[in-house]
């Protein structure tokens, strides 16, 4: 663990690198879901009515939850083991001891209510091969948050070390909210 301080961060590195993060995380999605796209139909065959779409939306979810539930052993760990935070949270603010797994639980939640909405979401609005989207998304989603937990891990004060691993979360939810809204409004203007 970094012990840096919160005045020795220097914020125009911190977000130079914040930036850099999303510059690799948009050209390691872009690649992603295209190859995704392309290869993965071969060999999976994708639902195309409407109610098999939102349960294999709902069934991807569970991969996402998962991180939730990691989060939730890991502070439940975490306070079994420290004199400080065995009260709860409603006993003070977490210890230096489960700091970084509180932070984690509660960045993977939101990140995680966020994504399956979006799954839902592009599960009434795609079909077929289209649904490849959700499948890399969320294997995205597994990856950002493995690199988040150990960047904040390496880096408790900074955004540098968990900043590839937060956009690596988060770019495809957002994507999918861009696509989602879009095909809403396209669908909106046809009808």
């Amino acid at each position: 663990m970094n012990p840096r301080s919160r005045e020795q961060v220097d914020l125009r590195k911190e977000e130079l690198a914040i930036r850099r993060a999303g510059i690799v995380a948009l050209l390691i999605c872009t690649l992603g879901f295209a190859i995704g796209y392309f290869t993965l139909p071969r060999f999976f065959e994708f639902p195309t009515e409407l109610v098999d779409r939102l349960s294999f939306a709902i069934q991807s979810s569970v991969f996402v939850l998962i991180w939730v539930l990691i989060g939730v052993t890991m502070v439940s760990i975490g306070r079994r083991r420290s004199v400080s935070d065995v009260g709860g949270a409603a006993s003070g603010p977490p210890s230096p001891q489960i700091a970084v797994q509180v932070a984690f639980l509660q960045n993977t939640l939101e990140q995680a209510v966020l994504a399956v909405g979006v799954y839902l979401s592009l599960a009434t609005l795609l079909s077929g091969a289209w649904l490849s989207l959700i499948v890399i998304a969320v294997l995205f989603f597994a990856v950002g948050r493995v690199l988040f937990l150990n960047g904040y891990r390496q880096d408790q004060t900074g955004a540098q070390g968990r900043a590839l691993g937060m956009v690596l979360t988060m770019l495809p939810t957002l994507a999918g909210y861009i696509l989602a809204i879009g095909l809403i409004m396209v669908t909106l203007i046809r009808s």
